[in-house]
């Protein structure tokens, strides 16, 4: 079914036809998916977590007749850009967030985490926007200021573009997981047991999926060769990269924003702070005035983007902006 489904891709994104340069063309069934980032205070919490998470894409993505070409996953949210039916589309990111939940409360006791986060989606409806929307995804770590180029965050499909065959860039801080940077196996050596510990299920998909250490090969779940073709060229996949800009997708219902100092340092900054004022780390335990409160003094005191603060004080962008 998904040989079916890749041929029709072929078709739907014009891989096959010539390309001439300012040609508005039309792309159909694909789509960008994303959860709110200012719903929960983090997701992902550490390395193993965001592992966790990668290897989740593969295991829920095999059930569902889609082609994941870009994600990224970061420590409050999820980005995915997917081709197929839409309602199959929303499907798998609605399963994955659930799943994802679901591993929260199995390792951490935190129950129900993620069952009320929005679910975002937007239509791309051109190849000019189907690259954007693209880059602006795998640019979502460095413009957090999770790394300086995309190429070095593992936990999205930026390392995939453009590399040299069968490789796949691993920085030297997940070494402490991934063991192996550069080799890539197949599961075939992994005991069934292994396999249900990594992919936390009785169904660990195929028994020749391309392992990294104790990560799945992320060329396995994304079709980062259509996307090389969608761009044709390393020299225009880095044009859109660098031309990309944040309010060309937050115009169209994105999420993402421009953070003067990076999340987690943010974070740390945010419960000091908060301590200081009211006794205690929590923003969960904040009425709507103490939460204003906190970012008021957090912004006047770091001077970072009013929606990293709004998310990390819990309280709506558009609500609270013209108040910070």
């Amino acid at each position: 079914m998904k040989r079916t489904l890749l041929e029709q891709l072929v078709a739907d994104l014009g891989l096959d036809t010539p390309f001439y340069w300012g040609q508005a063309r039309k792309v159909k069934n694909c789509w960008h998916f994303s959860t709110d980032g200012n719903a929960v205070d983090v997701v992902f919490y550490d390395e193993k977590v965001f592992l966790d998470g990668m290897n989740r894409i593969y295991i829920v993505s095999i059930k569902y007749n889609i082609v994941i070409l870009a994600f990224s996953l970061m420590d409050t949210h999820v980005h995915f850009i997917l081709y197929g039916d839409f309602d199959e589309c929303n499907r798998f990111v609605h399963e994955y967030v659930r799943r994802t939940s679901q591993y929260i409360a199995n390792t951490r006791g935190d129950k129900n985490k993620l069952d009320k986060v929005p679910v975002r989606w937007q239509e791309i409806d051109t190849e000019d926007y189907l690259k954007t929307a693209i880059c602006y995804v795998v640019k979502n770590a460095p413009v957090a200021g999770k790394t300086s180029l995309a190429s070095d965050y593992p936990w999205s499909s930026g390392p995939l573009y453009f590399r040299t065959p069968g490789r796949w860039c691993s920085p030297s801080w997940t070494s402490s997981i991934i063991e192996k940077k550069d080799s890539i196996e197949s599961t075939d050596s992994l005991t069934v047991r292994r396999k249900r510990e990594l992919f936390h299920t009785r169904t660990p998909g195929d028994s020749t999926v391309r392992m990294m250490g104790d990560l799945v090969f992320p060329g396995e779940y994304v079709d980062y060769k259509a996307v090389e073709r969608l761009f044709r060229t390393q020299k225009a996949y880095h044009y859109f990269f660098c031309r990309s800009r944040e309010d060309e997708v937050e115009s169209r219902g994105g999420t993402l924003s421009l953070l003067s100092i990076p999340m987690q340092e943010m974070r740390e900054n945010k419960n000091r702070e908060c301590r200081e004022l009211f006794g205690h780390e929590s923003t969960n335990r904040l009425d709507v005035q103490q939460r204003l409160r906190l970012a008021k003094a957090l912004r006047r005191k770091y001077n970072s983007s009013k929606k990293q603060i709004a998310r990390l004080c819990g309280l709506v962008y558009n609500e609270v902006k013209d108040e910070l």
